[in-house]
């Protein structure tokens, strides 16, 4: 069983790691001041944030610094392997029934009242709820990051960036163009390129999303293309460790060998002064405590308001629509899940919560049937 012990310490480790996102995002920015003086208001918000946190944890409350909100279910891309689609969570009819705008906008006030610093809006091709992110923009002591194919980056949406500092876009790469196209769609490659080169120009912040796997992590993680990434003026590269949602693809996910090889390629990076943050997700879950999902460190909306402990895990027992964030956090699921011992066990590779997802449904049919 986990103790209050315990949850400070995971609150300490992603408090140091929010810390020093932040701290990097600084330095990254420098040499442009409209977006240094933006990372510097966010920074000095993110530690008011922390305080809120610390002092909920002083009173026995758990907050995560993070939440992954799915604003829709529509996407135009089949990329190859995508969990999304496997989990029928990602669809190409209209979405019905899905969070509207001012729905979601209750959701980040609630966040930014309990202390959660970043929302990632994810889909779906989040930029497909152009309503959504306009809300998210109202709140510049939320920082927003967009995980976006880039397919649909355009004159209006430089425009709402160049407004709205919080919103920064993290477009998914899978490497250089052989890599990309093969796993997205030929011509995508192109097309993030493109976008890149009109986001330095207009100075704009934004990232890259680069899903590791065992047949990629060299090229991922290569001098050659990090610094093409650099020289286009991307501030931020996010590796997601590819979770199988196949049995013929767990080859593909990468495993304890692989994530040492990728946290000592991301320290060799940093040591050599490359000026771009490197976040690296789940990352070692050995240093956290085990996985971070379930509101340990994050957890996940879906497009219709069903309360998840990560997107890998599709599982939930409430809608936001019926209850407060706060209330959420402390639904039967997520706290069977953060007293109980599946977020710390080993698992092969990818997300445990997808590999012991027959013990988390069980954990659903039991509060069904409570």
């Amino acid at each position: 069983m986990n103790t209050a012990g315990e949850f400070a310490d995971i609150q300490d480790y992603i408090t140091k790691g929010v810390e020093r996102i932040v701290g990097d995002a600084v330095k990254a920015t420098l040499k442009n001041p409209r977006e240094s003086a933006f990372i510097l208001k966010f920074a000095e918000a993110s530690r008011a944030a922390s305080k809120k946190r610390r002092a909920a944890e002083d009173a026995g409350e758990h907050i995560p610094s993070f939440l992954i909100a799915s604003i829709t279910s529509q996407c135009n891309l089949h990329c190859a392997g995508c969990y999304s689609r496997c989990n029928n969570a990602t669809v190409d009819t209209e979405p019905v029934s899905q969070l509207t705008a001012e729905e979601w906008g209750r959701i980040f006030d609630e966040a930014e009242d309990l202390g959660i610093s970043f929302i990632l809006l994810a889909g779906g091709e989040p930029m497909l709820r152009r309503d959504v992110i306009e809300e998210a923009g109202k709140r510049p002591n939320l920082m927003f990051p967009i995980f976006t194919n880039g397919t649909y980056m355009g004159e209006r949406y430089y425009d709402l960036l160049d407004k709205c500092r919080n919103i920064v876009p993290i477009m998914s790469i899978e490497g250089e163009k052989e890599t990309t196209d093969e796993r997205r769609g030929e011509g995508v490659y192109d097309k993030l390129i493109s976008n890149m080169d009109e986001l330095q120009k207009r100075g704009l912040m934004y990232g890259a999303s680069v899903t590791v796997t065992t047949e990629n992590i060299k090229e991922v993680t290569s001098d050659e293309f990090l610094n093409k990434l650099s020289d286009r003026g991307c501030k931020i590269v996010i590796y997601i460790e590819y979770v199988p949602v196949t049995e013929e693809a767990t080859h593909l996910a990468p495993g304890d060998e692989e994530r040492e090889y990728l946290a000592s390629e991301i320290d060799r990076i940093r040591r050599e002064g490359n000026d771009m943050v490197f976040v690296s997700f789940p990352g070692d879950e050995k240093k956290s405590g085990g996985c971070i999902a379930a509101g340990r460190g994050f957890f996940h909306i879906n497009s219709h308001g069903g309360a998840e402990p990560c997107p890998f895990s599709p599982y939930s027992d409430v809608n936001i629509k019926n209850t407060t964030l706060k209330e959420a956090l402390n639904s039967p699921l997520f706290m069977a899940l953060r007293s109980g011992d599946i977020l710390l066990d080993d698992h092969e590779g990818g997300c445990v919560l997808y590999e012991k997802r027959e013990l988390v449904e069980e954990l659903i049919a039991q509060y069904q049937h409570a």
